[in-house]
């Protein structure tokens, strides 16, 4: 093994408390821990860390930490991105994390090798590319976990912004609110199969009052939500019908092929006739002359 590429390891293995302590202390100072629960939490990790350091140091893949060798410091970094992302750290506090220890090491470095100038400022550089490139890791991890909490709570939203109310005995309603593109169909598609089957609802109104605009890739994803619910036994009305949306559905030569309503009102009327529903008022059936 090269000795020049083991100048880091050998700072770690003879000065490891040392560096230790200093390390904490900048990254203290830097993020200015006051937690007593987080300074203890961060000097387990930061001693993990070190010695995770020394094992990738200590072997031939020195300088990539791509390398198989660098395994279980790649695990720890992605542990401690995943846990900081969940806790709403910022990229800059998660990456401190590791940039932090720069401080410290360069002090031994100039330490140990002050007197030779060529030595202290190659193995600098060796040093601060290691740390950078633990640290960038260390940002693409949050970066991907930052990532999954986002496309997972988008999902949730979704499911949120698809509910499927039951507004009388075999009647079922679906108000759609914002843009509806393919993902977003095929889940209010699910949402409203899986109602019709449990409720065994005969009609199904599909609300589009919230719906901005309505164009052909819109209109296509009506006809396959209406398509899919009629194989299921229900059949369909559309309501909320705007005159914009009107003219442009005949502006573009649409064929939805569904009964369409202006209202809610006006589409659950025409589903309590269809299920031979009637809706009296009780006033005027108490008094036939008012």
């Amino acid at each position: 093994m090269n000795d020049d590429r083991n100048t880091v390891w050998s700072l770690i293995d003879k000065h490891h408390q040392r560096l230790l302590t200093e390390w904490l202390a900048c990254h203290e100072r830097d993020m200015r821990l006051a937690d007593a629960a987080r300074k203890a939490d961060t000097a387990g990790l930061a001693r993990r860390f070190l010695e995770e350091l020394r094992r990738g140091t200590g072997t031939a893949e020195f300088e990539d930490i791509q390398a198989a060798e660098w395994h279980l410091m790649r695990e720890l970094l992605e542990d401690i991105s995943r846990d900081r992302a969940m806790q709403g750290f910022s990229p800059t506090d998660t990456a401190v994390f590791v940039f932090s220890l720069k401080e410290p090491l360069f002090a031994l470095l100039r330490r140990e090798l002050g007197a030779d100038a060529d030595r202290l400022a190659s193995e600098t550089w060796v040093a601060s590319r290691l740390i950078d490139n633990l640290g960038l890791y260390t940002m693409e991890c949050y970066a991907r976990t930052r990532e999954e909490v986002i496309t997972r709570q988008q999902q949730e939203l979704l499911e949120l912004s698809t509910p499927v109310v039951a507004l009388w005995d075999g009647i079922l309603a679906l108000p759609l609110i914002g843009t509806l593109d393919s993902a977003r169909t095929q889940i209010v598609m699910e949402s409203l199969l899986e109602r019709i089957v449990a409720s065994g609802a005969e009609i199904a109104i599909i609300d589009i009052t919230g719906v901005p605009t309505v164009d052909t890739l819109v209109a296509q994803h009506l006809i396959k939500t209406v398509s899919a619910a009629r194989l299921m036994g229900a059949d369909c009305i559309l309501s909320g019908i705007r005159p914009q949306i009107a003219q442009t559905i005949v502006h573009l030569g649409l064929e939805l092929n569904v009964v369409s309503k202006a209202t809610m009102a006006d589409a659950l009327a025409l589903a309590l006739r269809r299920t031979g529903k009637v809706v009296t008022d009780r006033k005027q059936r108490a008094d036939p002359e008012a």
